[in-house]
């Protein structure tokens, strides 16, 4: 995760300051979601059948070797936008095969009462790459260049296989008979369809899954904005350092999580701790202050951990083990769809419509521009706050819906408690 975000960051400033396009940055972001969407629905119930720590450490080999290739074509100075877009979406096609195995695998290796604490320490991990990610490669960019930074990410993918080799995985009980069989594409697209129907039997699952697809289309709008929010008014080392303090909070919700193992009510938090991101969404649309998109970001942040954490309890809980990977699989496609809608939306709408809404001269000029002033990233500031309104009606419907806010209560266990 630390390298990955290493060479995240790298690339985003690479391309942002070689295309001044906001368009061509969110494209790498749809690059990095659309081919693992579209590969979900067959991959899940090859997952089933595998060994899950196989289906991770293959993921994890492949990802490294395009993450290599793509060094090398930097150390010939041959790398091309396009060459970024082949191998993000490689790497889109190892998550999908790695996500569902790794959040199902979790289900086998711990209890029940600790899934809580166990994905708030996930969440660490994540926030451990937020924290050293960004302010590290905003160091490094000047001395090693981004040859050198994806080097190493390249030597981290080496130690997520190493620890792959040594970690054994219990097998589910209750898998049909069949399972060892391998499936066709038209038999994996068929038992999806059977994961579909699991869901959408269950009207508060379907509804946390809703929920997520608005909370995607928000918060990835955000994850293409904020660098050239940020870089409107200052340098990539402040970049990193807002980066990096967005990476704390997170480390700070996740440790909480870790402690607290999340409200008795998780779909409650889920919702709760979304209104929150909402609102300091607003925060941090309001000035072109890296104090106070730096104090958005750490808030948001901070409640992040905490509404996955919550999430994936829930779905570990409902969902029984030898379903685990065609649901979670078939979940995380549905819920990500709205991702390439984010990428390729957030820059249109940055440069074509709200940037010219705030522009010096804008229309918005002599009304909104007097509080959230004018000029370049005034109006990707106007979009921040467009999109925190969005995530807050979201959390309050949610919360007004009794099938989403009472599933822990009307949808048994599928887990035993120990």
């Amino acid at each position: 995760m630390v390298g990955t975000s290493l060479t995240g960051f790298a690339l985003a400033v690479w391309v942002f300051q070689k295309t001044g396009s906001v368009t061509q940055l969110a494209l790498i972001s749809v690059a990095a979601v659309l081919p693992g969407m579209l590969l979900s629905p067959f991959v899940g119930p090859w997952i089933d059948r595998w060994d899950r720590r196989l289906a991770m450490l293959g993921a994890d080999l492949l990802a490294g070797i395009s993450t290599l290739v793509m060094a090398g074509l930097l150390w010939a100075q041959a790398l091309q936008t396009w060459h970024i877009y082949a191998s993000v979406a490689v790497a889109s096609l190892c998550t999908a095969v790695q996500m569902p195995a790794w959040t199902a695998a979790t289900s086998l290796l711990v209890p029940a009462k600790a899934l809580g604490r166990a994905s708030g320490m996930v969440q660490l991990g994540g926030a451990a790459a937020m924290l050293v990610g960004p302010a590290t490669a905003g160091a490094m960019m000047g001395s090693l260049g981004v040859e050198g930074i994806i080097a190493i990410d390249v030597a981290t993918f080496l130690t997520a296989v190493l620890v792959l080799l040594v970690v054994r995985f219990p097998a589910p009980t209750g898998q049909d008979p069949q399972d060892d069989k391998a499936p066709s594409p038209a038999q994996s697209l068929r038992a999806s369809a059977r994961a579909w129907e699991h869901i959408k039997a269950r009207p508060g699952l379907l509804g946390l899954l809703g929920f997520a697809l608005i909370s995607n289309l928000c918060l990835g709008m955000v994850h293409v904005l904020i660098t050239p929010l940020v870089l409107s008014f200052a340098d990539p080392a402040t970049l990193g350092t807002v980066m990096s303090t967005a990476g704390v909070g997170m480390l700070v919700g996740s440790v909480v999580m870790i402690a607290w193992g999340g409200p008795r009510n998780k779909a409650v938090g889920v919702a709760v701790f979304s209104m929150a991101q909402g609102a300091l969404l607003l925060l941090g649309g309001l000035q072109p202050s890296a104090w106070l998109v730096g104090a958005g970001a750490f808030g948001a942040l901070v409640a992040y951990p905490i509404v996955n954490a919550c999430n994936q309890t829930i779905w570990q809980m409902k969902i029984p083990p030898e379903m685990q990977g065609r649901v979670f699989a078939l979940r995380n496609a549905i819920a990500s769809s709205t991702l390439p809608l984010a990428y390729l939306l957030a820059g249109p709408l940055a440069d074509g419509v709200f940037e010219p809404l705030l522009a010096h001269d804008g229309p918005l000029a002599g009304s909104l521009g007097q509080v959230l002033g004018t000029g370049p990233g005034r109006g990707i500031g106007l979009l921040f706050m467009a999109l925190g309104c969005l995530a807050i009606g979201a959390s309050v419907a949610a919360l007004a819906w009794r099938p989403l806010r009472q599933i822990e209560t009307d949808l048994p266990d599928a887990l035993p408690p120990s």
